[in-house]
């Protein structure tokens, strides 16, 4: 989930608009319900965050360094000046990366999957055992062949990558996906991409890479 900051609710609403269309979840929120919430947000629901946009705030209305003291998600100044000295306060202020608008949605997450990959010391892509699942929105391959997923499908499989080794729980993954503010959806539409993933996944692998267990959540496995 993409976590909007900005004082105009159009601007937030239409960059949630532009990122439902890339199928990634998102909310919005105005400066000052934002650093409350940062505050007092509970530490699965800043996990399920990938990445934190700033853009017309007034100035110290929004902290990166506050957003650092709690998650190590990507902060992106989105900036409307285009001057050095801008740019320099914004970078001074700690934010990860400054991108001037306008700015394509796709070029945002191309970035911030850049400064993960960066932060992570990882590859642009994941490989457990046939598999490789990339991070920047691609099909995952088998075998080296492409596997053509539905978006959630696709999104949940990268999120399980991005926890390997670890269990998640379906709130968690329904977190990532839908977002946490998202009450049009029900939590357990999580089970039914899953089960559609694991059949997909089972039919080209012989065998199903997702062990789950009951209250515990779900896990990629080799």
């Amino acid at each position: 989930m993409i976590v909007i900051v900005d004082e105009r609710e159009l601007v937030t609403e239409g960059y949630h608009s532009l990122f439902d269309r890339e199928g990634v979840a998102s909310a919005g929120f105005a400066p000052g319900e934002f650093g409350e919430w940062v505050e007092s947000a509970p530490e699965d629901d800043l996990k399920s965050v990938s990445a934190f946009l700033i853009g017309d705030c007034r100035e110290g209305s929004v902290s990166p360094r506050q957003i650092r003291g709690r998650t190590g998600a990507p902060v992106i100044a989105l900036s409307e000046q285009n001057s050095l000295e801008n740019t320099l306060r914004l970078f001074e202020s700690g934010v990860d990366d400054v991108v001037r608008k306008p700015v394509h949605i796709r070029e945002i997450l191309a970035r911030i999957a850049a400064i993960s990959r960066r932060a992570q010391d990882e590859a642009a892509y994941t490989e457990i055992g046939a598999m490789r699942i990339f991070m920047d929105g691609r099909d995952p391959e088998i075998d080296g062949e492409p596997l053509p997923l539905p978006r959630r499908e696709r999104r949940i499989l990268e999120y399980l990558a991005a926890n390997r080794g670890r269990r998640v729980t379906k709130t968690q993954v329904f977190n990532a996906i839908y977002g946490i503010f998202d009450e049009e959806v029900e939590e357990n539409v999580v089970e039914s991409h899953i089960s559609k993933l694991r059949k997909k996944l089972r039919e080209k692998l012989g065998h199903d890479p997702i062990d789950s267990k009951r209250f515990l959540g779900y896990r990629l496995v080799a």
